[in-house]
């Protein structure tokens, strides 16, 4: 499981990496066509716009499965053995239903009926139902790591190894 979670989380940096590089270049020639050229591109303006959620939202899975994701944890580091697994087991399992509810559900339900309405983005005419799909697949993502995570706490909980999750975490 341990590779798996590395291929993505490698693919996963390339993506978002190429992702931003692009989006950085859409910015550069906004700027550079505004106030060098005279005459602003739309195209640019609205695909960096869109560029922009797709980053954030690949970008906060691929910090969930790196473990690096925005957390409040003053109660878990002041937690020691059983107790500080349990909390981490928990929290996971909190991420995966956040994930499934807000990003999976209601984001498919978002790009679906946007699909259904045929919207288009208005300089480049592409389906807007598609670009709200990266909610769900940021969705997925999270659910995957923290399913994976959980797994790995609970295995450690049942072998045993609670002195080594303490070791780890100082």
């Amino acid at each position: 499981m341990k590779k798996l979670v590395e291929y993505i989380n490698k693919g996963l940096a390339a993506f978002t990496v190429s992702l931003s590089s692009f989006l950085v270049l859409c910015v550069v020639w906004q700027v550079l066509s505004r106030y060098i050229i005279g005459k602003p591109s739309t195209v640019t303006d609205e695909i960096a716009r869109y560029l922009f959620m797709w980053v954030a939202l690949i970008g906060a899975a691929y910090t969930t499965g790196l473990k690096r994701h925005l957390a409040i944890d003053l109660m878990t580091m002041k937690l020691k053995g059983k107790r500080k697994i349990i909390n981490e087991i928990i929290i996971q399992l909190a991420i995966a239903v956040f994930a499934s509810v807000v990003l999976v559900f209601g984001g498919s339900n978002l790009a679906i009926k946007t699909l259904a309405t045929g919207q288009l983005t208005p300089a480049l005419g592409w389906e807007m139902g598609y670009i709200y799909f990266c909610l769900p697949i940021s969705g997925a993502l999270m659910i995957f790591y923290s399913v994976v995570y959980a797994i790995e706490k609970i295995q450690q909980l049942i072998s045993g190894d609670v002195a080594l999750n303490d070791a780890q975490q100082n």
